[in-house]
């Protein structure tokens, strides 16, 4: 059986050493026992936990909710791959055995509740997926976040839910990419995504939607928000600062806004080079007195930390419990190839011609390593699962033996999201709805957060709900 020291054990559950110390002199960790003065404790030890009930439903109200990736991150209870999971450090997830290279991860103690996006292709694909959670489809408004808080405001009806723990939400990102035209706050985009006629600055354009986020975290008042953004935006202008600060003034300050971090999804083993900024908001009236002053610290000890904990590394490390990255060749395991698959998602891929290395998606993914980010458009950017040896593609076998030059397909995008293949994304008309076409599958596998990034910072909240409030 594998033991680690109580240096290791801190550093895996991101308390101080003397905290596990303590624990282990209280007979509170399971397996520890003392040797030549110094603890050990089995690998398999779960962290105790210290404050508060398991068996409380914890109700998610999401915005910009898209086709779902952190409202299924959430929710849990999805297929991963096995290698995606580092049970050295989260022993206590207590994963269900599932067909040979995959597991399926717990439910969680989250609930979605309410779902919000202007898309209309997005809640046709989420009230698919989510109706095996026994979620109705009419919890999700098709509708701009700023008519609907306005609708509230006004006093015309009551759009959002009460008793809401957790507000979360993806502000649209195109205009902080680097990918885009870094508008940032000065969109020429509304809130209901077209063109702006008027110029001027305004509330209400695409670059400032987090405002009316704001306004929802005021009118509901949840323990907790978690908003994310790109990469992109920590390094616009001061756009990190502002927003924090405008998060952190709703309720007349009643929220405390830790540092926003950048968190890179291949941590947390998913297949891909995707980076996203996170920020985490706390009602201060809720937190105990010790974690307000933990989290208004400047440097957050390792037990208050909102942040998920990584699992992986580029090659792992043989001195921590890090496992290697989850590389493409593991994360598209046992798909066909198109034209022998009878999934939808599968069969579609862009047809769009090969325009030369240097530009954008020209190039094919390396399958012994992690994804470029799967991008939002496929105009011809989405990344080639092989090239020909016309156009310098290295997988000389798979091109021998018939293989086509092609692009990712559907399904394979959102393998490298994370998303199970039980998520439907190329979908026919049924039932009075219309059908969802590759294009628009395309747009909102890449507008996603990867599930299973997600389900790491549900997780963390859930750990540590009883240690964060009253």
């Amino acid at each position: 059986m594998a033991e680690y020291t109580a240096a290791t054990m801190a550093a895996k559950w991101r308390i101080s050493m003397r905290r596990v110390q303590d624990l282990c002199r209280t007979g509170r960790v399971s397996g520890a026992y003392k040797r030549n003065g110094a603890w050990l404790i089995p690998a398999e030890a779960e962290k105790p936990q210290r404050h508060g009930s398991h068996s409380e439903v914890l109700r998610v109200l999401s915005l910009f909710s898209g086709c779902g990736g952190m409202d299924l991150g959430f929710e849990g209870s999805f297929q991963v791959l096995r290698q995606a999971l580092n049970p050295q450090i989260n022993p206590h997830w207590g994963t269900c055995d599932s067909v040979g290279d995959w597991a399926i991860l717990p439910k969680t103690r989250f609930s979605t509740v309410f779902a919000n996006d202007i898309r209309p292709d997005a809640k046709i694909i989420w009230s698919r997926y989510f109706s095996k959670f026994d979620i109705q489809k009419e919890i999700y408004h098709v509708e701009s976040i700023v008519d609907l808080v306005k609708a509230q405001q006004d006093g015309q009806k009551v759009v959002f839910p009460p008793n809401i723990s957790v507000v979360t939400g993806g502000f649209p990102c195109q205009d902080f990419s680097v990918a885009g035209k870094r508008k940032g706050f000065h969109s020429d985009k509304s809130h209901t995504g077209k063109k702006r006629e008027d110029a001027a600055p305004s509330v209400e354009s695409r670059g400032q939607l987090y405002m009316w986020m704001r306004e929802v975290i005021a009118l509901t008042q949840p323990k907790l928000f978690i908003a994310e953004n790109v990469k992109g935006l920590t390094n616009l202008h001061d756009v990190k600062e502002i927003i924090q600060r405008d998060f952190a003034s709703v309720c007349d300050g009643g929220y405390l806004v830790v540092p926003a971090k950048i968190l890179l999804a291949a941590n947390y083993g998913v297949s891909q080079r995707r980076e996203r900024v996170i920020f985490y908001g706390f009602k201060k009236s809720a937190l105990r007195p010790e974690a307000l002053a933990a989290l208004s610290s400047t440097d957050i000890a390792p037990e208050y930390d909102p942040y998920p904990i990584p699992t992986h590394a580029p090659t792992g490390d043989p001195n921590t419990p890090l496992l290697p990255f989850v590389t493409l060749r593991s994360a598209l395991t046992g798909l066909d190839e198109p034209e022998l698959s009878a999934d939808p998602s599968q069969k579609k891929f862009s047809r769009a011609k090969y325009l030369g290395r240097h530009l954008q998606g020209q190039i094919e993914i390396p399958l012994d390593s992690i994804s470029p980010t799967i991008r939002a458009e496929h105009h011809g950017n989405i990344e080639y699962r092989r090239l020909s040896t016309e156009h310098g593609g290295q997988y000389a076998g798979e091109l021998a033996s018939g293989m086509a030059e092609r692009r990712l397909t559907v399904r394979e995008c959102a393998r490298i999201q994370s998303f199970p293949d039980d998520y439907d994304f190329v979908l026919p008309a049924e039932k009075g709805e219309r059908s969802v076409s590759a294009s628009e599958a395309y747009r909102l596998v890449g507008n996603a957060v990867p599930p299973l990034l997600a389900f790491h910072i549900a997780k963390r909240m859930e750990d540590n709900w009883g240690l964060y409030f009253l």
